[in-house]
Order: structure tokens, then sequence, then C-alpha cells
């Protein structure tokens, strides 16, 4: 009966999907089995990721430095492990404090921000060419009024206070455990190689070793340029915003460095908390800004971008446009930040097995002749 199947490749791949198909359905009534090891690995997610985010940039200053002064890794890893201490307390003390104090005033000065948009629209009311349309109604209707923004944000604060106490917890156990996993990455993550070349076949060794190599480039061009262009466009951002007068520069540059961690779509939602802030009391200081970033935007893209990741990626924008709306509508903010890292790592896994499948077609039409 099965031969007979088999020999039908309709028959065959139906019945192959009907079976995926039956497990998939058992799977969704037996999920009680499956809650432990996603509760698991969501556990673990946090603390790996964030650590494996600090191994790629700091682990080739340790190769540097153990190459350098001829040391032991372990000492080079201290060393660096008390440098980035170091940077965490300047942070805390210096950087930290700074973005607080700026924030509250922002928060302070959001009612002047508001009653500017508000006097904003009903001049624009004014136009002959909207006469039709009653601009106030239409702002009472949004009630968008300080009190009511501060009720809204203190009930929702109030209904989540369970899930805040719960995240201060989770935080706290990350900010315990990151070190850790860091440490022994840093010191034994040269043994993962040899690790994972014993699950695999003597013959695909070499080329297990040659894909890891290929992913482990990938990782490392992008998380390491991603660092190096989020801060030089902060700070050069900071720069030109306060050359031309913009309040909360400090803060607003430190927004547009996180968000240019969004390709393509971040230098622009950089960009709108400074012009939000500016454009109601002084549009030509809000043109000013779009000129700031479109200067920061032109020196990373033709000599910051080129050269720390150069074309190591080779996605197309179309292609990173579509992975962020995906990546985004499945896991949210989240899925911004890693969709394109994620799938940089998927295709040089696709593109390396059809490298393979193709050496092995090669090889077999060689001994054929």
């Amino acid at each position: 009966m099965f031969e007979k199947i088999k020999e039908s490749k309709l028959m065959f791949w139906s019945f192959e999907l009907l079976i995926l198909a039956t497990l998939v359905f058992v799977s969704t009534k037996i999920d009680f089995i499956f809650q432990p090891v996603g509760t698991f690995f969501s556990t673990l997610f946090a603390p790996v990721l964030i650590a494996g985010f600090l191994y790629y940039l700091l682990n080739p200053i340790v190769n540097l430095l153990t190459r350098l002064t001829k040391m032991k890794r372990i000492y080079g890893i201290a060393i660096v492990l008390l440098l980035l201490l170091g940077v965490l307390v300047w942070l805390v003390l210096a950087v930290i404090p700074s973005l607080v104090t700026q924030l509250a005033s922002l928060a302070e000065k959001t009612p002047q921000f508001i009653q500017g948009m508000q006097e904003w629209l009903t001049e624009l009311a004014k136009n002959p060419a909207l006469q039709n349309i009653d601009i106030e109604a239409q702002i009472d209707k949004l009630d968008i009024s300080y009190g009511s923004l501060i009720q809204k944000f203190l009930s929702g604060l109030s209904s989540s206070l369970g899930s805040i106490v719960g995240g201060v917890a989770t935080t706290a156990m990350t900010v315990i455990t990151v070190p850790f996993v860091l440490f022994y990455m840093l010191k034994d993550g040269k043994r993962l190689v040899p690790n994972i070349q014993r699950f695999f076949p003597e013959k695909r060794r070499e080329q297990i070793v040659e894909l890891l190599g290929d992913m482990n480039h990938t990782l490392s061009s992008y998380i390491s340029g991603q660092a190096i262009e989020c801060v030089f466009v902060a700070t050069f951002t900071f720069i030109g915003y306060q050359i031309i007068g913009v309040e909360y520069a400090f803060l607003f540059g430190m927004v547009a460095g996180v968000t240019n961690l969004i390709p393509y779509l971040g230098p622009y939602l950089g960009l709108l908390p400074a012009v939000l802030v500016t454009v109601f009391n002084s549009p030509i200081k809000a043109l000013l800004c779009c000129v700031v970033v479109l200067i920061v935007q032109q020196l990373d893209g033709n000599i910051i971008y080129p050269n720390v990741i150069g074309k190591s990626l080779k996605i197309h924008p179309l292609t990173i446009i579509l992975v962020l709306m995906v990546a985004g509508n499945i896991a949210g903010l989240l899925g911004i930040f890693l969709g394109v890292p994620f799938y940089a790592i998927c295709r040089t896994i696709v593109v390396f097995l059809i490298r393979v499948i193709r050496n092995d077609q090669t090889k077999k039409l060689e001994t054929i002749k």
C-alpha cells in the first residue's frame, strides 16, 4: 500500500501533509506539555540575547588585547569586563541623570506643546479652504488635554501594576545573570564549534565549520557595525541639535541613535520627537532639525556604513522593508530590531546549503565521467 502511495507524488505529498496537519492539531490539544519548554526558553531568551550582543561587541577587543600583549585570555577578559563596568558606571552617573532631567523637563512642558498645537490647529481652521470643517470640535473629540492624558496614564499604570512588579523582578534576574553568561561566552566560546562538529558526520564537519564561520561573520559585522553607527548618529545628531539651539538636544540625540537600529525607518522615527517639539513654535527650527538629520544620515550612509558593515549583508532595501513589516507584525518592537539579523542568518544558511548541494552534484558528475 505504501509503495503505491510513493509511486504517485500527489498522493505521497498529500499523505505527508495530512500527517503534518494531524501532528499540528494534536500539539494544539496538548499544549500543556510544551508549556514548560516554552517557559524555559523564554526565561533564557533575554539573558542569552543580551550576553550574545555584548559578546560580539567585546570579543574582538579581547582577541586584539590578548594578541598584542600576549597575556592569558582570562586576564584579557577580566580587563575588558572591568572597562565595560566602568562604562556602565559612567552611564549611570553621567548620562542617565541628564536623560532623566530632560525627560522630566519635557513632561513638565508638555501642556505648552499641546496648547501650541491647539493654537496652530485653530489658526489652520481660519483657512478659507477648511471653513466647512469644525477643527475645534475635532480637537475636543480627541480629548488631548493635559489632565486627561495624566488620568489615562495613571489608570493604565494602576491596572498593570502586577506586570510592572513582574517586569522589575525579571529585569533584576537578567542583570544578575548576564555577566556570568557573558564571561563564559568569552572564555569558552572557541569550544562551541568543536562540540557542534561532533554531532555531524565526519565528511560534513569541515562544511559545518565553514557555515558557522559565515554565520559568525554575518552577526559580528551586523552587531558591531550597528553599535558604531548608533554612537555616531547619536553623537552628531546631538551636536547638530545643540548648534541650532534645540531644547532637549541630548535626549533627542539619544533617541535618534537608538531608532537608528531600525533600518531605513529609524532616521524618520528619531527625527519625529524633535520636529513635534519645535514645529508649532518655530517651524524654521523644525526645518533645521530635518537638515541636521539629513546631513548626519548622508555621512552615515556614505562613510560609516560602507566601512563598518560594507556589503556583508547584501540585502536589498525592499527586502529589508518587507522583513520589518512581517517581523514587526509577528513580534512587535522586538521583531523590528531582530528581524533583519535573523533574516540575514537564515539567508546565510540557505545560501550555504545551496552551495553544498551544488558541490555534491558536481562531484557526482565528475565521478561518473
